[in-house]
């Protein structure tokens, strides 16, 4: 079937489209953003394999469409041809067959597994240079939330190393993320240097298991070539502020932190070998909207937010022409 077939059917003018694959705690929660504030989106299909979901049964009730059999259904379904956007909010392991399908339709695929099938962005670092992209990958929640500082930091001086720690509370880490803590990892390692600019990076993932749960709390260090105080850290409040026009709970915990590294007790870095220069350190917390979980799942509505705000753009640009 051709997207394009159903390009001219009846959603309202300057809006397109969008069906979420996936009906679990991420998916739902960007349904509800899309229907909230999508300016240019409209929910066009909810997609999942269980029948008995909370998110299959909300969408339900807010008159969007639903099935219960997966890719394959969102196939089959009435108002495919209209579909302009799908965000895979599965797995990793599925979203390649769901990229083939989609891909073969001329649908844009916005990935928020760590699959990393098609570039890693950061809607605030580098989403203008890849919207011709037919499959843009999110990173993770993590990436979204770290790698525009390491950038910030970039910006001003040459990074060769940063190190990314995000904690998350154990009740907003559902079973995708946990299956998922390797690719975690190794996604975010990756897009730290692709995207936030270092030679060298290192992600590590903390569930924290404290009641009451706790925010996202996520910790930047960055070793990089030695620069101006101040205009690293007037970087990182600008992009603190860019961040926050879409995640509007992002912000900094305090100050930026600085030590100058002496040659003459260089730190070790891991495949680097022993190096000084400027250490940069941020601390950040992330607070949801709380549109369908609790404010403390910060890591879930960052994501689930810089995914709206990559499908805003698309459909003001690429889709729109």
């Amino acid at each position: 079937m051709d997207m394009k077939a159903g390009a001219g059917g009846s959603h309202p003018p300057g809006k397109h489209k969008v069906a979420i694959i996936g009906s679990g705690n991420i998916g739902t929660d960007l349904m509800i953003k899309v229907m909230r504030h999508g300016r240019h989106l409209e929910m066009g299909a909810m997609v999942g394999i269980d029948a008995a979901s909370d998110g299959l049964a909300r969408a339900a009730r807010l008159g969007v469409p639903t099935t219960a059999e997966g890719i394959e259904g969102l196939v089959r379904m009435a108002g495919f041809g209209d579909i302009r956007i799908a965000f895979d909010a599965t797995s990793a392991g599925a979203h390649a067959h769901h990229n083939q399908i989609l891909q073969q339709h001329g649908i844009q695929v916005i990935d928020l597994t760590p699959a990393a099938i098609g570039p890693y962005v950061v809607p605030v670092v580098n989403l203008d240079q890849q919207l011709g992209a037919s499959n843009i990958n999110m990173v993770t929640c993590g990436g979204q939330a770290t790698i525009p500082m390491v950038a910030a930091v970039s910006r001003v001086a040459k990074v060769h190393y940063a190190e990314i720690v995000a904690s998350i509370s154990s009740k907003s880490a559902g079973p995708g993320t946990r299956a998922n803590i390797d690719e975690f990892t190794e996604t975010t390692s990756q897009a730290i240097c692709s995207v936030g600019g270092a030679a060298r990076g290192k992600a590590i993932i903390v569930l924290n298991p404290a009641e009451p749960p706790l925010m996202m709390r996520d910790t930047v260090f960055t070793l990089s070539e030695d620069a101006d105080e101040a205009a690293i850290e007037a970087s990182v409040q600008a992009m603190a502020k860019a961040v926050q026009a879409y995640v509007p709970g992002y912000r900094l915990k305090q100050r930026v932190q600085f030590e100058r590294i002496d040659p003459a007790a260089p730190l070790n870095i891991p495949g680097l070998g022993r190096m000084s220069g400027l250490k940069t350190s941020i601390f950040l917390e992330v607070e949801g909207a709380a549109h369908y979980l609790p404010a403390y799942a910060g890591n879930l509505d960052i994501m689930t937010s810089a995914a709206l705000a990559c499908a805003e753009r698309l459909a003001q640009t690429r889709l729109a022409a």
